[in-house]
């Protein structure tokens, strides 16, 4: 497999060739993937964030986002604590524009959210794949070495706050731009049932896209043409990975329900 390019597949036994043939870790001669995934429904968007979205000067408002929405979610008192790693990763999480990406450790949750829309099934999608242990060579040493110390490959608030406190910090050590995969605290079951991390960039304007481009050893892309979509959709739903497991709660059931009663 030729890292940094797109692999089309045909089919659904390729596709998941493509998907676990670099799993294997023979340091402790198991299946374990180094990699995690981002699925999408048309292969030409790129890993902007919501924050990118908002408009120009985005950068300048980020710390206006985060400061009220911290003190106007005061009545939903944050239980994991006061770190702005968790903060950022619930405001996220409810929907507020942040630097952060979403990501997930199951390729299978990945092609969930690459087909999970009918209406879109005349455009290819894709599953973006991300060697997130290698990004960590990248880091700059404080960093790499909080996570040693730690025998871990991503970090978690608890882990990142006393090394990086601020997002001024966390830009503050090497100007070259690097990304960082934080794990968030279980806020609900959405989190734990989509196996999902986030990924971050130091500066806020910089591009996780444009980044990987720089580094094209560390990622892949799997398209999934239009034609393929329907099979895996059905095949997802036979194995339970569909919204009414990713989503708990009446919304993800009606979700689901929806889809699987209606006809291509």
């Amino acid at each position: 497999m030729e890292l940094g390019k797109d692999i089309v597949v045909e089919s659904w036994i390729e596709l998941q060739q493509i998907l676990f043939d670099h799993t294997w870790d023979e340091n402790i001669n198991r299946f374990r993937s180094s990699y995690v995934y981002r699925g999408t429904w048309n292969k030409s968007f790129d890993l902007s964030t919501s924050i990118m979205r908002i408009g120009s000067q985005y950068e300048k408002l980020e710390p206006h986002l985060l400061r009220n929405f911290r003190k106007y979610a005061y009545d939903n008192s944050n239980p994991t604590g006061d770190s702005i790693w968790n903060w950022l990763a619930i405001a996220q999480h409810h929907g507020l524009p942040t630097r952060l990406l979403d990501w997930t450790y199951s390729p299978y949750v990945a092609l969930h959210f690459a087909t999970e829309d009918l209406s879109k099934y005349d455009h290819d999608g894709c599953v973006v794949c991300i060697n997130y242990v290698k990004t960590s060579e990248y880091l700059p040493v404080p960093l790499k070495r909080v996570l040693e110390e730690e025998g871990s490959n991503v970090f978690t608030p608890e882990v990142l706050e006393p090394v990086a406190p601020s997002l001024k910090a966390l830009k503050s050590f090497k100007e070259e731009e690097f990304v960082v995969f934080l794990e968030p605290p279980s806020l609900d079951a959405r989190i734990v049932h989509q196996y999902a991390l986030f990924s971050m960039m130091s500066d806020v304007k910089a591009g996780l896209s444009q980044w990987l481009k720089q580094h094209p050893d560390l990622y892949f892309r799997v398209i999934i043409p239009a034609k393929l979509k329907w099979e895996v959709r059905d095949k997802l739903d036979q194995a339970n990975i569909t919204e009414r497991v990713l989503f708990p709660g009446l919304s993800g059931l009606s979700q689901w329900l929806k889809r699987h009663y209606t006809h291509s």
